[in-house]
């Protein structure tokens, strides 16, 4: 193999998050990249500045939501909710790609991102989430949302639209349909192995240590092995940006920053018959993109269920499958936004905000 400096890989490497390119070669190239942590840093804001993108708080009681808004600043935007133990950079490569007169508000979940954790002495429970969509209605005075999610953030999408139909608009979906069924005879002993993960990871939080730390490329090749490789090397800073801080302890390393407790959630638990229960009353526009190479986290047959559910109650219902992984909005975004761009001209409705 013909040796590449670091220079050129660099350039390589930040021409590809600036362009939005999923192609990165050599790919092995980025473990080779020392002290490549500022630049990144400094190309993904690059990126958010050629797109206009504007940091946002929101006021919750434990502290603050963040997020990222892109496009219109009078235009209510689609609430775009990433998935576990990611954060609102997981839309930086999909959002440029959707219709610039739209507006779209990509949150940080609390303990993801730059978002405020919960308080000690919790665990993170999955219904907890739609407080945030309430917390986002209130403090802008909008009387509906419109959805979009990726994982998590779309089974809370789904959860928020089944409960409260009145209350959003249009939904789209990406790779988890609904919350997953766990066997019932394996779920008392998660919750048994899973409560005191949780409890010793809130000690730890509260102990205010510092958390284990890596060279910057070492942080992108554990996000990329930890996600099963669904989220390239390439795409990983897009992530990163948002979800490490400096080491004070080790010089040229970097530690990840979301809350520890994430790791040790705990999932609904409830059976199929109350999902389809929730199908039933999604009759809004909804558009669901499944990544055919990412696994349904559940036995296939009641993603099947539900989505025969879906169709039978809601003709607007539309359901694409796309050839990628479980990050596929991310890492792939070509091959997402022609889905989602005809479905968004078909049902938004534009809504003046002041």
């Amino acid at each position: 193999m013909a040796k590449v400096s670091g220079t050129a890989i660099v350039k390589s490497l930040f021409a590809s998050l600036l362009n939005g390119e999923s192609s990165f070669v050599p790919r092995i190239a980025i473990s080779g990249v020392r002290h490549s942590h500022h630049k990144a840093h400094d190309l993904v804001e690059e990126h958010d500045r050629q797109h206009d993108v504007e940091e946002v708080r929101i006021p919750v009681p434990y502290g603050e939501i963040a997020g990222k808004w892109w496009g219109p600043r009078n235009v209510r935007p689609i609430v775009a909710l990433h998935g576990w133990q990611d954060n609102a950079g997981t839309f930086d490569r999909l959002i440029p790609l959707l219709p610039k007169h739209m507006s779209f508000l990509a949150l940080d979940l609390p303990g993801h991102g730059l978002s405020s954790r919960i308080p000690d002495g919790m665990t993170y429970h999955s219904l907890d989430n739609t407080f945030v969509l309430f917390h986002v209605m209130r403090e802008y005075r909008w009387k509906k949302l419109s959805l979009m999610g990726h994982s998590m953030g779309s089974i809370l999408c789904f959860l928020f639209a089944a409960t409260f139909p009145a209350k959003v608009d249009l939904y789209i979906g990406i790779d988890a349909l609904k919350p997953h069924i766990a066997d019932a005879d394996k779920f008392p002993g998660r919750l048994e192995k899973r409560l005191p993960q949780a409890l010793l990871a809130d000690a730890r939080n509260r102990e205010k240590s510092e958390p284990p730390s890596y060279p910057y490329e070492q942080l992108i090749e554990r996000l990329h092995l930890g996600t099963n490789k669904s989220v390239t090397r390439e795409a990983a800073p897009f992530l990163l940006h948002r979800n490490t801080r400096k080491s004070t302890l080790h010089p040229d390393q970097y530690y990840f920053t979301r809350d520890s407790r994430l790791k040790h959630s705990i999932g609904l638990g409830w059976d199929q018959a109350i999902n389809l229960e929730f199908a039933k009353r999604i009759v809004l526009p909804y558009l669901f993109i499944k990544a055919k190479h990412s696994p349904y986290y559940e036995d296939k047959k009641y993603f099947n269920e539900c989505v025969d559910v879906i169709k039978q109650h809601n003709p607007q219902f539309e359901l694409e499958f796309v050839d990628s992984t479980h990050h596929l909005h991310l890492t792939e975004p070509e091959k997402v936004a022609p889905i989602i761009n005809p479905f968004l001209e078909k049902h938004w409705k534009e809504e003046r905000i002041q």
